[in-house]
C-alpha cells in the first residue's frame, strides 16, 4: 500500500518520465544549475577524483541533450518530445509500471501533466560508442490530473545516438529519493 508521499510520487509517473528537445526552446526559462559541470563516469577508474566531463563531442551533445530535456520537460513541448523518443520508448515510473512513449506525449498535450520546477542537483553521464546513460537527481514539481504534486526524484535515461536524429531516449527508469 503506498503513502501519501507515494502516491504523489505516482501522479507523477508520466509527468516525468521522459522528454526531450535536440534544438534550444526559443523563450523558454532554462533549468535551475544548467551550468553545473556534469561528471563523466570513467569505465577504467569510476573512483578517480576528477570526474568533470571530457571535451568530448559526443559527450558534450548528450549533457546538451540531458538539459535541453529539462527544459522541454518544463515547457511540456509535445513536438520537441516527439522528435527525441524514439517509437520502442519504455519509462518504467515510480509506481512500477511501464508507458510508452505515446503515453507520455499524450499526458504532455492534453496538458494533464505540467511540470512548473525543475531543480537539478545532480547529473552524471557515461557514454560508451553510440549508447549514452544519464543519471539525474533532482526537484520536480508540477500538477498531474490536476493535482499538484513535488518530489525528489532520481532519473535513469538509456540514450541512442545516431548520425539522422542526434540523442534520443529509448528507455527509462524513475525513482523517489
Amino acid at each position: 500500500m503506498l503513502t501519501s508521499a507515494g502516491e504523489t510520487v505516482v501522479r507523477i509517473r508520466l509527468a516525468l518520465c521522459v522528454a526531450t528537445a535536440i534544438h534550444s526552446l526559443p523563450g523558454q526559462v532554462s533549468c535551475h544549475n544548467a551550468d553545473r559541470p556534469a561528471r563523466l563516469w570513467n569505465r577504467v577508474d569510476p573512483d578517480r577524483e576528477d570526474r568533470t566531463m571530457p571535451d568530448s563531442a559526443r559527450e558534450a551533445e548528450l549533457l546538451d541533450a540531458e538539459r535541453t530535456l529539462q527544459a522541454a520537460q518544463r515547457a511540456g513541448d509535445v513536438d520537441a518530445l516527439d522528435q527525441l523518443l524514439v517509437d520502442q520508448l519504455i519509462c518504467v515510473g515510480p509506481d512500477g509500471r511501464t508507458y510508452t512513449k505515446q503515453d507520455d506525449l499524450s499526458e504532455h498535450r492534453e496538458r494533464r501533466s505540467v511540470v512548473r520546477e525543475l531543480v537539478e542537483e545532480e547529473l552524471d553521464l557515461l557514454v560508451v560508442g553510440s549508447t549514452g546513460v544519464t543519471f539525474f537527481l533532482g526537484r520536480v514539481a508540477g500538477t498531474f490530473d490536476g493535482s499538484p504534486f513535488s518530489a525528489r526524484l532520481r532519473y535513469t535515461r538509456t540514450w541512442i545516438h545516431d548520425d539522422p536524429h542526434g540523442w534520443r531516449v529509448l528507455a527509462a527508469h524513475i525513482s523517489p529519493v
